[in-house]
């Protein structure tokens, strides 16, 4: 599996239209999505999935009317259930020779969403059009369910993954399978070598444990990771683990950056969390939240990716429906 920061194809993102994942907030979404899709098709090609003829139109108007250059966004009609692609599109994946693959995991709507029907046909949809290698992992005679935020890797063979995420007991994705299980997966199909296993996400994150909002590769030999100084605060502990975890790897860089302040809407704390990135060709767009802190991370990660663009793009209505940017796009190697 390439890292995120190698040479890409394609940015997947699903235009919005489940109004249930951003109940009361739902107006702001589309735009937003706008502002990433404009940022990102300055330079590459954004595959955009929508649900019919109708969702088109809405779409290429407001990309229009948000100065979108359309002539790097292609459509697909291709409906989902909620279009976390992240986590529902395919994991593409490259071998000796180059060509690529794409793995369609098992969706189960994270263990605790009933409608998932359709998210789980988004990879074989797609690839009715993309018309590549197409391989259904299985294992122990099972198709494996696995969700593209919950791993990361630096395209050298090392594998970031959280142990509240595949071994917990709450919202289990594959029941019976192991820390070894996985593993193995993991080698056979992604070709990691080393697995990194860390402790606990962040509170608020509706799928237990997703490492994209904690903890993060930026190149084959540095990882940034999300660090919380308020003692009194319910991510301190998990986070100072994983710090502690992570230091003790002797082949990695690892630098800290500060959480935002706790983030609420109606009484519920959102997952808020810079490491929610997403990497292309040559942007970084980083969720930001009208923070002091939110200038702090932009510099760090602007520092640790000299040769791309680092954008803050304003998160604080798109963190209401439990994920930001690195959830809502799947990035396509070239």
């Amino acid at each position: 599996m390439p890292a995120e920061w190698e040479k890409q194809e394609s940015i997947l993102l699903a235009w919005p239209h489940h109004k249930e994942d951003w109940p009361g907030k739902f107006e702001p979404i589309p735009w937003v999505y706008a502002e990433i899709i404009r940022h990102i098709a300055t330079h590459q090609k954004v595959r955009l999935l929508v649900q019919n003829t109708d969702a088109q139109k809405q779409a290429q108007n407001m990309l229009s009317r948000a100065h979108t250059n359309l002539k790097y966004v292609e459509f697909f009609h291709i409906p989902t259930n909620r279009g976390w692609m992240r986590d529902t599109g395919p994991i593409f994946v490259k071998g000796t020779n180059g060509k690529e693959t794409i793995l369609d995991f098992k969706s189960t709507g994270w263990a605790k969403y009933p409608n998932h029907r359709l998210d789980n046909k988004v990879r074989e949809r797609l690839n009715e059009k993309l018309k590549l290698p197409l391989v259904k992992p299985r294992h122990k005679g099972r198709h494996v369910v696995l969700e593209g935020g919950g791993i990361d890797v630096n395209g050298k063979g090392a594998l970031l993954t959280t142990e509240e995420w595949l071994l917990s007991d709450v919202q289990v994705r594959n029941p019976g399978f192991s820390r070894d299980d996985y593993e193995e997966i993991f080698a056979k199909y992604l070709g990691i070598k080393q697995v990194i296993w860390l402790g606990n996400g962040i509170v608020g994150d509706d799928t237990r444990g997703h490492v994209d909002d904690i903890t993060r590769f930026v190149n084959p030999n540095t990882i940034i990771t999300m660090v919380e100084k308020n003692k009194h605060d319910p991510n301190h502990a998990s986070l100072k683990e994983n710090l502690r975890r992570l230091k003790g790897l002797r082949k990695f860089n690892i630098v800290e950056i500060p959480m935002p302040r706790a983030l609420f809407f109606e009484g519920q704390r959102l997952p808020a969390s810079y490491a929610n990135f997403l990497i292309t060709n040559e942007l970084v767009l980083v969720p930001t939240f009208n923070d002091p802190n939110d200038r702090i991370a932009l510099s760090i990660l602007a520092e640790l990716f000299p040769k791309r663009e680092v954008i803050g793009i304003h998160s604080v209505d798109l963190v209401w429906g439990l994920g930001t940017i690195h959830c809502l796009s799947q990035q396509e190697p070239n």
